[in-house]
C-alpha cells in the first residue's frame, strides 16, 4: 500500500479494506501491534469519533459494526494528546469529541477487596478495571456532570455510558484516603476515589 492512500480513501468501506491489507502482514491474531509501529504521519482525514460512540466518515455515520471494530483495533492515541488510525506504512489523524470508546456493559463479581468490575465496550473490548486499567473520574460542564473513564489500552480511554454509570455508583463506599473521607469503588484490588464524600453529600441535597 502506498503511502497517503488511507487519507485518500473516499469511502468507509475502502478505507476499511486498505486498512485491513495493511494489518494482515502481522499474520498474528487479537490486536494489532500498534504501539509498536512509527510510520509516517499522512495528514488528517475527516473521521471523527462523537461524544456518544458514534463513528463518523466524511460527515456519514458508519453504520456497519464490523468496520467500526476494524477501525478501533488500529487507533492510538500518541504523546501529543492527538488519536491516529496507524498502520505499517501510515498514520493519519481523526478527531475524537470525548473518548474513543464507550463502556456499554459492566458485570461485577466478588465482594469487598475481592470485588471485579468488568466492562463491555461498543466496540467489543472485554475490560477488568483494576492495576492495568485504571478507572478516572471527572466532574464536568454547568451540571457538575459525573464522567467515569476506564483506560481501555495505551492511552486510549472509554467513557462509561450514564446508565452504567448508575449502576458503578451504586457500588460505592467511603473510605480514607490520606485523611481524607472519599467516595470510592473497588476493583481489582485498587481502590478508585470518585469524590470527597462531602462533595456527595452536597450533590445530592
Amino acid at each position: 500500500m502506498a503511502t497517503g492512500e488511507i487519507r485518500e480513501s473516499n469511502d468507509a468501506a475502502g478505507l476499511a479494506a486498505l486498512i485491513a491489507r495493511a494489518g494482515a502482514e502481522t499474520g498474528g491474531r487479537g490486536l494489532p501491534p500498534v504501539e509498536r509501529w512509527n510510520p509516517p504521519f499522512c495528514g488528517d482525514i475527516d473521521m471523527e469519533i462523537r461524544a456518544d460512540g458514534t463513528w463518523f466518515y466524511l460527515g456519514t455515520p458508519i453504520g456497519r459494526a464490523p468496520l467500526v471494530r476494524l477501525f478501533s483495533t488500529v487507533l492510538r492515541k500518541d504523546e501529543d494528546g492527538k488519536t491516529y488510525l496507524v498502520t505499517p506504512v501510515e498514520k493519519v489523524g481523526i478527531r475524537v469529541v470525548d473518548a474513543p470508546f464507550l463502556a456499554v456493559e459492566m458485570n461485577g463479581s466478588g465482594e469487598g477487596d475481592e470485588q471485579v468490575l468488568t466492562f463491555r465496550t461498543n466496540v467489543g473490548d472485554v475490560v477488568a478495571a483494576g492495576p492495568d486499567h485504571p478507572l478516572r473520574f471527572v466532574i464536568s460542564g454547568e451540571n457538575s456532570e459525573l464522567k467515569p473513564y476506564l483506560l481501555v489500552r495505551g492511552r486510549l480511554e472509554a467513557l462509561v455510558s450514564r446508565a452504567v454509570m448508575y449502576d458503578l455508583v451504586a457500588l460505592g463506599e467511603t473510605v480514607e484516603i490520606d485523611g481524607v473521607a472519599m467516595f470510592a469503588v473497588r476493583s481489582g484490588g485498587v481502590v478508585f476515589p470518585v469524590m470527597p464524600a462531602a462533595e456527595l453529600d452536597a450533590l445530592s441535597r
